[in-house]
Order: C-alpha cells, then structure tokens, then sequence
C-alpha cells in the first residue's frame, strides 16, 4: 500500500517537475522473477526506477545499511520492501533475501555500483549484482538513467533487452573473482549501451509516459 501510494506520488512530481521520459518499456518482461540493474547518479534513482515500471511491478530495492541507521526511514524502507546490506563485505544475509524474493517470483532492484556516481559517469561494479544473477539465474534488465534531476530539465530512462549470465563454473577461488567481474563488467556495458552517446536501445518513437 505504502510502496503504491509512494510511486504515484513521485510518478507526478518527476513528470511534473523533472519532464520524466521513459523508452523502451516494451523490454520489460512479462514472467517474473527478473533483476533489475540500474546505474546510481541521484538519491532519488530508485523512485524514478520503480515509476517506470508497470504499476503493477514492485521492486524490492537491496539499499545500504547506513540507511536503516534513522528509526523513521528504516520504517518506511522495511515497508516498501526494501532490504539492506554492508557494501564493505560479503553481506550473506543480503544475500539470502535476495535470494528468497527471487525464488517467490519477486522483483529485485540493484545499484551494481554500490553507490552514487559524483560525476555521472559509469563506475566499476561490485561482484554482488553479478554474483546474485548468475546463482538464482534470474534474467537482469539493464536501465540507464539520465539526468540531471534539476527542475524542468528533463530526466530519462532507458530500458534495455533482459540478458542471462552464464554459469559460474570455476575450480579455483581467484577463478571464480576473475569471473564474477567480467560478468559485473557486462552488466556495466549493457546499461552503458543504452546511453545516448553508445545508442540507445528501443526506439526513441516507443516513448511511454
């Protein structure tokens, strides 16, 4: 209910104030579970994810644990499903709820960068997202989002075609590092693909507000 209510509100304000334009909609897929990956440039990114799915979609968010530290937001966080985790280390209790949304059919919200960009460029990404994808097998839809989240100038997101990692064989620990960031590195180029100036896909005319 909260997370519903919450969406509609930013849904007027980023369309409102912030020109929201989403492209490639038509990408999204229709079966469930699926990842969503997304780049980080704004506190207010997870709202404008969350705003350019389906109503029908909600998103579990995996947030860091620094925000569950005030009382207030880590009541509303925990009701509209999100979940936090220590970016410093192997957060396997992040791990496991992931994991259990993923196996009930849910949607899962990632930041592969872990945290905000200052500049808007693209950052390396933690092993987490790739690590997640590839043990539950869930399909990741790579979103790019575009700013500057300055009123009246226009945000955009651009939704990507869902991808499957491969299967994570190794039969040695730095094996498996070395293959858990080629494939954080691939989730980095898909959303990097989307970006205007390396092209954009889903066509510009298949806008949906």
């Amino acid at each position: 209910m909260l997370y519903a209510f919450g969406r509609l509100i930013f849904a007027i304000y980023l369309k409102i104030f912030l020109r929201f334009h989403v492209y490639g909609r038509e990408h999204i897929p229709v079966r469930r579970p699926f990842i969503i990956c997304a780049n980080h440039i704004k506190w207010l990114d997870p709202a404008a994810v969350a705003v350019a799915m389906p109503p029908t979609t909600k998103i579990y968010f995996m947030a860091k644990k620094e925000l569950f530290s005030n009382i207030v937001f880590s009541y509303i966080l925990n009701k509209v499903g999100a979940f936090p985790v220590n970016r410093q280390d192997a957060d396997y209790a992040a791990f496991r709820r992931a994991f259990q949304l993923l196996r009930h059919g849910k949607v899962l919200g990632l930041f592969p960068e872990g945290t905000r960009s200052k500049d808007g460029k693209l950052q390396k990404a933690y092993g987490g997202a790739a690590f997640i994808a590839v043990r539950s097998g869930a399909p990741i839809l790579p979103v790019a989002i575009l700013g500057p989240y300055r009123f009246f100038k226009p945000v955009h997101v651009y939704i990507g075609s869902p991808f499957v990692l491969p299967p994570l064989i190794y039969e040695q620990k730095e094996d498996k590092k070395m293959m858990l960031e080629e494939m954080s590195r691939e989730i980095m180029n898909n959303i990097r693909d989307l970006l205007p100036h390396q092209g954009v896909v889903g066509s510009r005319e298949k806008e949906m507000n």
